[in-house]
């Protein structure tokens, strides 16, 4: 395990910032929190499937602006997540040099440490959920993937047995998915690639902690974002690298932060007096400290900074909120039922003709779409399908010739058991719908089979 010498302590005054960084506050105002200290820190790494930290990494626990190692050891130690009382923190962590990255517990009171998790792989990131779970991202053949399980405490009563003991995997997409916050609503907040599963643009995307409901928080896509939090305002602020922004629930659309100049890790922790702690640096030949703002302040102050080492991911050692817990509705079928209100209503505007049919793909272990059949769409847009659970679909509008009226580029997945509605194609989580019944269910009350052997004509699929 590194250790701290003279000449890596932590310093309060840095002169890794421009001048539009000024001094700390006194060392007192500062709340303790933890942060991940590392020779080398790559940024979206994860996201690629790589080590953020392949030089090693070690926990502090700064109080009063001083620094300690948080554990004794452990050749490696990372992404710090404080429980909700306040009591106990979940990290990443390695015994050598040369084990997996799993996930333990530290108790603070005693520094007592236990293991949650024995996996075959990488496990990193871990977070707390409510009702006695935490999440983590698992690396597997296809990436990195969300997995939840139980956290090894007395266990609650589960709502579900879905969400009960042993581990769940919540993410089927063929590329990285990496956890970033647990919103006040029980949802987990992730980054991976857009379009999902198809390309590599950071992105930020939500999903229920049954693995159920995946979307994403936006629909303004184009610049890379990453590293977000919700504040206790309900604000999600993320960055872009060189700036920040913010997703607030009245706007459909991020809404930028006037900061002062740098680059930004993400990942903020804020304080109950509403100032922020960051990982930033001037630039990308410095090195990221720990800078304390208040928000519309014309200057960051430099709390924590370590020559040659990268200081990232923040976290307040304090209680803080539980979410919600959410109440799992899925089943042990192979299979989910999901159903379009109008196919029509799109953010990318009217289509060119009108669609007579949806077709569904699935992706297979190579990354190739294959066509599983096709359902009707109603004249009102409407369509019913039921479709193969946990693996990657997309949908395509076909005219009645069989030309592409629109498509979905990336992938999501459905649950087993789900029964989801969507306003439209790509409408957009803010669009609300209609208020009438759609056509398909005054036809019919049973979805199109495309998840078995035929497709809606009743022909075998390829025929």
């Amino acid at each position: 395990m590194r250790t701290l010498s003279a000449g890596l302590a932590i310093v309060a005054i840095s002169t890794m910032f421009s001048a539009a960084f000024g001094l700390p506050p006194d060392a007192e105002q500062i709340p303790d929190f933890i942060v991940t200290a590392a020779p080398v820190y790559k940024p979206l790494a994860e996201l690629r499937g790589r080590e953020r930290f392949p030089k090693g990494a070690q926990l502090l626990l700064v109080h009063a602006g001083k620094p300690e190692p948080l554990l004794t050891g452990f050749a490696a130690s990372a992404d710090a997540n404080v429980s909700f009382d306040g009591e106990r923190v979940l990290f990443a962590g390695k015994k050598s040099a040369s084990d997996q990255w799993q996930i333990w517990e530290l108790t603070l009171k005693d520094r007592s440490v236990r293991k949650v998790t024995g996996t075959a792989s990488d496990a990193e990131r871990p977070l707390y959920l409510p009702g006695g779970r935490l999440v983590w991202a698992q690396r597997t053949a296809a990436g990195f993937q969300l997995q939840s399980s139980d956290d090894g405490l007395p266990a609650p009563k589960f709502l579900n047995p879905t969400a009960g003991s042993g581990i769940l995997q919540l993410t089927y997409a063929g590329a990285n998915a990496f956890p970033a916050d647990v919103l006040h609503d029980g949802r987990i907040l992730f980054e991976a690639g857009f379009p999902l599963n198809a390309g590599s643009t950071p992105e930020l995307y939500l999903v229920y902690a049954d693995g159920s409901g995946v979307e994403s928080i936006r629909c303004d896509h184009g610049r890379p974002r990453w590293g977000g939090t919700q504040l206790a305002s309900g604000d999600v602020v993320f960055t872009h690298g060189k700036s920040l922004a913010r997703f607030t629930s009245a706007l459909a659309h991020e809404e930028p932060i006037q900061a002062p100049h740098g680059e930004y890790a993400g990942s903020i922790a804020e304080t109950a007096q509403g100032i922020w702690l960051m990982s930033a640096r001037a630039d990308a030949d410095a090195r990221f400290a720990i800078g304390i703002w208040s928000p519309g302040a014309a200057v960051m102050k430099t709390v924590a900074a370590i020559g040659g080492e990268d200081l990232v991911e923040p976290v307040l050692v304090a209680p803080r909120v539980r979410p919600n817990r959410h109440p799992s509705g899925l089943h042990p079928w192979d299979y989910a039922n999901l159903m379009a209100l109008d196919a029509r209503v799109s953010r990318d505007g009217n289509l060119k003709g009108k669609p007579v049919s949806v077709r569904l793909q699935v992706q297979d272990a190579s990354g190739h779409a294959v066509a599983l059949g096709t359902a009707p769409v109603e004249s009102d847009g409407s369509f019913f399908v039921k479709v193969p659970a946990d693996k990657p679909i997309r949908f395509e509008l076909l005219d009645f010739r069989g030309v592409v009226l629109r498509q979905e580029h990336g992938w999501f997945w459905a649950r087993g058991g789900e029964q989801r509605i969507c306003v439209g194609c790509h409408a957009g989580p803010e669009r609300a719908s209609e208020n009438r019944v759609p056509q398909v269910l005054m036809r019919t009350t049973e979805p199109v089979d495309l998840a078995g052997a035929k497709n809606a004509a009743g022909a075998p699929h390829g025929n």
